[in-house]
């Protein structure tokens, strides 16, 4: 893992899009799925598995039978002909999500999802879709996320058959890199200031609504895989339930990701106990500080954008470590 290196991944972004953008509108990569697929089983860890988390939901949400499995359960779904393995794994060797694959590879149709077509995960599948994400010189899980996201959107489409302006991935993506070019264009204006709020004694803590809890997950990863910094992720209506002692007690400091209904529940505490909150997309009644961006009126391009905004400082604390 390098500094420089996982920096410069996040550079790439925007163009990394844009290659996936034009791989979406080239041809449809899932356009090889077997008819009557009843049931969608995700399999993967940690920021795969976030990304899949967020997609069974949005599957949920128009009537299909979708979960996000942690590959290392030894139980879920049987094998069954109607039910599609989504095996999702960037670097295509995670020990756990090989051995769940295993005992449905023959028995239930497998997409394999990474970026490395070749790699073992793809071995019997039979669909390998590519994430078209480039090498992570890093060696942090970042484009990676980003086109696990985008890539399984087209899936939702292609599984339910939408189509028109709301079911355009590729200009979804081009929005997407607009708004990943702007957080990078103007990092001089708001990231000193973000990493100063957020450089507290006791870590960071992460909140986005259920609809975007990757965001908040995949963002807490990358303050601990780069520079080593505690940090946890929270549903925001859950927050009120489970992270809410935190602040009695802590020098608590928070990203935010607004959009739930539950945003002011948290903020009344928050406010209450002076505890201090950047948020992102979006502005909340006493919250320190905001970061916008382009497009960040879109629940979409937020989904698919946010998480440059802690990758970013994440980047430069281990930048100033090393």
């Amino acid at each position: 893992m390098n500094p420089e290196l996982y920096l410069a991944d996040l550079e790439a972004k925007p163009a990394a899009l844009a290659d996936l953008a034009s791989a979406l509108e080239s041809g449809d990569p899932f356009e090889g799925l077997p008819a009557g697929i009843r049931r969608v089983l995700f399999l993967g860890m940690g920021s795969s598995r976030y990304a899949a988390g967020v997609a069974a939901l949005r599957l949920r949400s128009v009537g299909v039978d979708a979960v996000a499995e942690y590959a290392s359960a030894s139980v879920s779904y049987p094998a069954t002909p109607d039910t599609l393995v989504v095996a999702v794994s960037a670097t295509g060797g995670s020990r756990e999500t090989l051995d769940a694959v295993a005992r449905y590879r023959g028995r239930s149709p497998v997409l394999a999802m990474t970026n490395r077509p070749g790699s073992a995960i793809t071995e019997g599948a039979d669909l390998v879709v590519p994430m078209v994400a480039g090498e992570e010189r890093g060696g942090v899980s970042c484009r990676t996320f980003q086109h696990t996201i985008g890539l399984l959107m087209a899936l939702q489409n292609r599984l339910t058959g939408a189509s028109g302006a709301g079911a355009d991935v590729p200009g979804l993506l081009r929005r997407t890199a607009e708004a990943t070019a702007d957080l990078l264009e103007r990092r001089g204006q708001w990231l000193d200031p973000a990493m100063t709020l957020l450089d507290g004694p006791a870590g960071v803590y992460t909140i986005a609504p259920a609809e975007r809890l990757s965001s908040a997950e995949q963002s807490a990863l990358m303050f601990r895989e780069g520079p080593r910094r505690a940090s946890d992720a929270c549903e925001t209506g859950d927050w009120s339930h489970v992270d809410v002692y935190l602040t009695k007690t802590l020098d608590y400091r928070a990203v935010m990701f607004p959009g739930s209904r539950y945003d002011e529940q948290a903020m009344d505490w928050i406010r209450r106990r002076g505890s201090t909150v950047l948020t992102v997309g979006g502005e909340l009644p006493d919250a320190r500080a905001s970061v916008r961006y382009l497009h960040d009126d879109d629940a979409d391009v937020a989904l698919l954008t946010e998480t440059l905004v802690a990758e970013l400082v994440a980047a430069h604390w281990w930048l100033a470590q090393s």
